[in-house]
């Protein structure tokens, strides 16, 4: 029954992130810690986030930047293998705490960054890549803060979602490879992720049809109180262990 909800919550955050570029894992986390346990529950998203990632590519496969995309991707990917080796000699208990204070904190930052009137190039990517791939690693999710820097590249509706979704995809690669190469991904975990992000895909394509009636703005409120809450039932799983 809880792996039945979390498929439902899956389908609902993939439509949800089909439309505004991120929010799946945000959604789909809390429920997959206390389901299956925190050291588990973050390999098992990043497999999810590999096939949510594919969908949104295979969506907008016309209006990827594959410069962008790739300038994004060569420093994100070996940040985000470092960052899944970080994580996994930090301390129990600390994972959550991270993953909450990271969620809650990202309202603020994400709503400063929305309202900066800047103009990033490829190489400003390639820089954030390296910051954010780090920080995608140890925790579930930096979309929040990841999608602005791709808005100032000058991205906007299918260009921007087909482009962010290419370079995380790679980044959340070379986190599962780490994952799976220092044992911290096994089958079963893998078969869950992918059982996860099928639930994923189908919201991806599902939102497809949203994209151009729909404004990313009005789900900012939405997106700031999943981020509110996904960052208390994190901090609240943390105290319980």
């Amino acid at each position: 029954m809880e792996f039945a909800l979390v498929l439902v919550l899956g389908l609902a955050a993939g439509t949800l992130g089909g439309v505004v570029g991120f929010g799946t894992s945000i959604m789909v986390m809390p429920a997959l810690v206390l389901v299956f346990g925190p050291r588990e529950a973050v390999p098992v998203m990043a497999v999810g986030s590999i096939m949510a990632n594919a969908s949104r590519v295979a969506a907008w496969w016309r209006e990827v930047d594959w410069r962008t995309a790739l300038a994004y991707a060569a420093t994100g990917a070996p940040a985000a293998a470092l960052g899944a080796k970080t994580l996994l000699v930090l301390p129990p208990g600390v994972v959550e705490l991270v993953l909450g204070i990271f969620f809650i904190t990202m309202i603020p930052v994400r709503r400063w960054m929305a309202s900066q009137d800047w103009r990033l190039t490829r190489w400003h990517l390639a820089l954030v890549g390296a910051g954010i791939g780090f920080l995608t690693g140890i925790v579930a999710s930096t979309g929040p803060i990841n999608a602005p820097f791709f808005l100032m590249h000058g991205l906007a509706k299918g260009a921007f979602l087909g482009t962010e979704a290419l370079g995380s995809l790679v980044v959340y690669l070379a986190k599962a490879l780490a994952f799976r190469t220092l044992g911290a991904l096994p089958l079963e975990a893998i078969g869950k992720g992918l059982i996860i992000g099928s639930s994923l895909m189908a919201g991806a394509f599902i939102a497809k049809r949203f994209v151009l009636h729909l404004k990313p703005e009005k789900f900012r409120l939405l997106m700031d109180g999943l981020l509110l809450v996904a960052g208390v039932t994190m901090l609240w799983a943390a105290a319980l262990g």
